[in-house]
């Protein structure tokens, strides 16, 4: 069994920052892929990014150049840097890996951004 913790969310202006983080603890072995998961009130669920075991990193199209993904393997931690916050950013932001193609899942932060 794998869990995942979020942190960091939590109250920002327009064009503010927050960084949150992902601790994986319990069975991490073989995890490859780990992303970034949001959904804003009366959305769906949304990818916003992911980093691979190599350290390829993928980004929505809404958040490339303003979010950075990384990842400290020693930490067994996932961060998402976001900066220039806008208010289409309000949402409950969750962390997902993968392993031999399942998913597991936080329980998410919640990141509100003021107009």
């Amino acid at each position: 069994q794998v869990q995942l913790a979020e942190s960091g969310g939590g109250l920002a202006q327009a064009d503010g920052s927050l960084i949150l983080s992902c601790v994986l603890s319990g069975s991490t072995f073989r995890l490859n892929d780990i992303g970034w998961f949001r959904q804003a009130p009366g959305k769906q669920r949304e990818l916003v990014a992911f980093i691979r075991t190599a350290g390829t990193t993928h980004y929505a199209d809404s958040v490339k150049g303003r979010f950075t993904i990384s990842r400290d393997n020693a930490k067994s931690t996932v961060y998402l840097e976001m900066n220039s916050l806008k208010p289409d950013d309000t949402a409950v932001d969750f962390c997902d890996a993968v392993r031999d193609g399942l998913d597991y899942w936080g329980k998410g932060t919640l990141v509100t951004v003021s107009s």
